[in-house]
């Protein structure tokens, strides 16, 4: 391996850290990760597996390998750098098309992308509002402290997305459980086998409910283009799985984790409550956005041939981890990076990705989240953290990050 700078080599006896890395304060990334932003922005890190692939931190490289299509999506190349045992074999058994590359992946992206346009997302504004009103009347008349993740943070997005895709809501139980199976890093290749099957033969019946009596929903216009030829049953499987599991996973915990983060700012909460300005929620919800990343295991890719960036020589057949992460705490990019300003305005942040694969869904996920946070606060003005900080469970195990329980009172 060879590089043309200094700034991305290592002493022969230093072996490549472990990524990814642990935290030390849970709403900011590891430190490792800003030391080696500074030090050595390309560098090699170790897997699970003990591969070592090389890890990207700076915000300039993060988007020039996401937009750079001589680094792969195919999970299925040999060097792609997978996030877990468990995450390997799901890819393997219900390959999805985030983790394909064109014309594959434009292909599947196009049959799907007019149901999550603005226009399309925004006709589901009253619905969603009138979700988050009836969640925060239960959430009212229940029991204090409440679970604010299993009493709004959850079912939200669980809820939006049921009614998007032609899912009963009245089995969120089973696939918020092997979401969770399936997005935990601890879980073994066995144990994702079992739950990966489970939610396989779940959505397998559902595409045969639709195939008898379709819907006016997205899984059901999937299933018409199984009678036309254009897809398979299983590749409808596959395209409802990640839609289900990615569609309430990362929003539900951008509402718990945001919440926490804007009660720890009241100034900031209590501006966010009392404006009506759109422009202002909007350009708040990016910027908890840039600031948590919840997609805090980077942006997995391996080099279809031999790139040079950034000084550093990164062969073909290569992993290389795009940490958005980092990205977004770039101080080359983004003024006192660390620091929560729900004024700091559009800031291109990486935190749906970048490129030919930027997030599908961030229309709804962007709308979900603008509605959630002033709504809870305006109801709420009281709402305060029942517990101390060293006592809540953060998801540093999980692919997507957030809080497990988050007590709250009012």
């Amino acid at each position: 391996m060879t590089t043309s700078t200094t700034t991305t080599r290592r002493p022969a006896d230093q072996a490549p850290p472990r990524y990814p890395m642990r935290r030390g304060c849970p709403f900011d990334p590891p430190a490792e990760l800003r030391r080696l932003r500074e030090e050595r922005p390309i560098s090699r890190v170790r897997l699970w597996d003990g591969s070592t692939p090389w890890l990207v931190t700076r915000y300039e490289d993060v988007r020039a390998v996401l937009a750079d299509r001589r680094f792969s999506s195919d999970s299925s190349r040999p060097g792609y750098p997978a996030n877990s045992p468990g995450v390997q074999v799901t890819r393997r058994q219900t390959p999805s098309f985030i983790a394909m590359d064109d014309p594959e992946h434009a292909r599947y992206r196009k049959m799907l992308i007019g149901d999550f346009t603005v226009r399309r997302t925004e006709a589901l504004r009253p619905a969603i509002e009138r979700m988050v009103d009836e969640l925060l009347d239960a959430m009212a008349a229940g029991p204090r402290p409440a679970d604010l993740v299993e009493a709004f943070a959850l079912p939200l997005p669980s809820m939006v997305i049921c009614r998007l895709l032609g899912v009963p809501y009245s089995d969120h139980d089973l696939f918020q459980r092997l979401s969770r199976r399936l997005l935990d890093t601890r879980v073994t290749a066995e144990e994702a086998e079992r739950n990966n099957g489970e939610l396989r033969d779940y959505l397998r019946e559902l595409v045969a409910a639709k195939q008898a009596d379709p819907g006016d929903d997205l899984v059901s216009r999937l299933v018409g283009r199984i009678r036309s030829g254009e897809l398979t049953r299983d590749e409808v499987v596959g395209m409802a799985r990640l839609l289900l599991v990615a569609g309430h996973e990362t929003t539900a915990n951008m509402i718990g984790l945001g919440v926490l983060t804007l009660l720890r700012h009241p100034e900031q909460a209590a501006e966010l409550r009392e404006t009506r300005d759109p422009a202002v929620v909007s350009a708040a919800v990016e910027e908890l956005l840039r600031l948590l990343t919840v997609v805090h295991t980077g942006r997995r890719r391996v080099a279809t041939e031999d790139v040079e960036l950034a000084g550093a020589l990164i062969r073909a057949g290569e992993g290389v981890i795009a940490a958005g992460e980092s990205a977004n705490r770039d101080p080359a990019r983004f003024a006192d990076p660390d620091r929560l300003d729900i004024h700091r305005g559009t800031n291109h942040h990486v935190a749906f990705g970048f490129g030919i694969h930027q997030c599908l869904g961030q229309p709804l996920a962007r709308l979900e989240l603008q509605i959630a946070y002033p709504a809870l606060l305006r109801r709420f003005p009281d709402l305060r953290v029942a517990a101390d900080l060293d006592d809540i469970a953060f998801r540093d195990e999980m692919v997507v990050y957030g809080v497990h329980a988050l007590p709250v009172t009012w």
